[in-house]
């Protein structure tokens, strides 16, 4: 099973940017869709960007023209770059990965611990 650690969050004011990793424990990382994920307390986790295993990408409206995903399959490393932040972004963000239906579904087994964004002057 695929483990993910997920880094690089933290405070930050609106407008700024931030880049967050997610290594991955296992090579078979690089055929799996992957996922960012952000929660709020209270409100279901959801997907906010998807990159496939050759490398098509997705975003929410939400923060579509603002975040980039992106992959180094040989490191097992997704990153999502986070520019023109605000308020509503501040979430955890976690990231998880397999099949398309899986990420589209967020249905996973286990999750990692997540990286806090607070998005705030």
């Amino acid at each position: 099973q695929v483990q993910f650690v997920e880094s690089g969050g933290g405070l930050v004011q609106p407008g700024g940017s931030l880049r967050l990793s997610c290594a991955a424990s296992g090579s078979i990382f690089s055929i799996y869709t992957a996922g960012w994920y952000r929660q709020v307390p209270g409100k279901q986790r959801e997907l906010v960007a998807s990159i496939s295993s050759g490398g098509i990408t997705n975003y929410s409206d939400s923060v579509k023209g603002r975040f980039t995903i992106s992959r180094d399959n040989a490191k097992t490393t997704a990153y999502l770059q986070m520019n023109s932040l605000k308020a509503e972004d501040t979430a955890v963000y976690y990231c998880n990965a397999g099949s398309l239906l899986m990420v589209l579904r967020g249905v996973f087994g286990s999750w990692g611990q997540g990286t806090q964004v607070t998005v705030s002057s």
